[in-house]
């Protein structure tokens, strides 16, 4: 059997062996099931955490646990909004249970350091919330040693010579890039057969009043389903991303849990 850093490919004795002394750090990729445009599918928001948990795991020593691949709902200025056919979103609550129900259980396998990697950021405060639950819950069990961190990988991109390398016509910010270089770039890097270049819509960025108005107006979101044009997306620009993204969430757990 190859040796592997998903937990879900791992015997269970490997495992409990793994996270036997408590010092190993687990990943958790967070996604969604969310449209992302003509030219990708729409498992984008957990293949791309996955990936890169993998990365980070095979840099400080640790292990992946399987990903979620639903998410909270998508929001028009950030996803283009639940409307889309295929998009398949839960309920915070149900978001937050199912993170709560997780941490649970990796504490009562003896895991001690987990790192959440969201992959789609309408997920985020209710990782939070579950996060903040389980730990009320396992203080009351007894157990006040757990620690979490909690990332978004685009986070890591904020270098503006990377920024320049990336979007050299000038950048229209983190908020319309739902489809657009960013994500296309790094899908070209790590499944560059999931990418069919030849269906991008190109067309000017979204532009969103800066509120949001529910039941949202699906005419607001350009139809394609992107926010900005992936026309300029590239491998090369995806293995630049990868890199930033990998060494400073590998440096961030080494700070965080002493990990690598």
């Amino acid at each position: 059997m190859k040796p592997s850093v998903f937990i879900g490919e791992m015997p269970w004795p490997d495992y409990a062996a793994r996270i036997d002394s408590g010092e190993a750090v687990v990943l958790l990729p967070v996604g969604a099931l969310e449209q992302h445009g003509h030219h990708m599918g729409m498992n984008v928001d957990v293949l791309l955490p996955t990936a890169v948990c993998q990365h980070v795991a095979e840099r400080i020593g640790g292990l992946v646990a399987p990903a979620l691949p639903y998410g909270y709902k998508s929001q028009q200025r950030s996803g283009g909004g639940n409307h889309y056919p295929g998009t398949t979103s839960l309920d915070g609550a149900t978001v937050t249970a199912t993170v709560q129900d997780i941490i649970r259980e990796l504490a009562r396998h003896g895991v001690r350091r987990l790192a959440l990697l969201n992959g789609h950021f309408e997920n985020s405060m209710f990782l939070v919330e579950g996060i903040d639950l389980a730990l009320r819950e396992l203080r009351l069990g007894g157990i006040a040693d757990f620690r979490i961190v909690v990332l978004s990988y685009w986070d890591f991109v904020d270098d503006p010579d990377v920024i320049a390398r990336l979007y050299p016509d000038g950048f229209d910010g983190w908020d319309l890039e739902h489809g657009g270089v960013f994500e296309t770039s790094l899908m070209l890097a790590l499944h560059p057969d999931l990418v069919d270049m030849d269906r991008v819509v190109d067309h000017p960025p979204a532009t969103f009043p800066p509120y949001d108005v529910f039941p949202p107006d699906p005419s607001r979101t350009p139809d394609p389903g992107t926010l900005s044009s992936a026309r300029s997306a590239s491998r090369e620009k995806g293995d630049l991303i990868l890199d930033v993204c990998v060494r400073g969430i590998a440096s961030a757990l080494e700070t965080e849990f002493g990990a690598g």
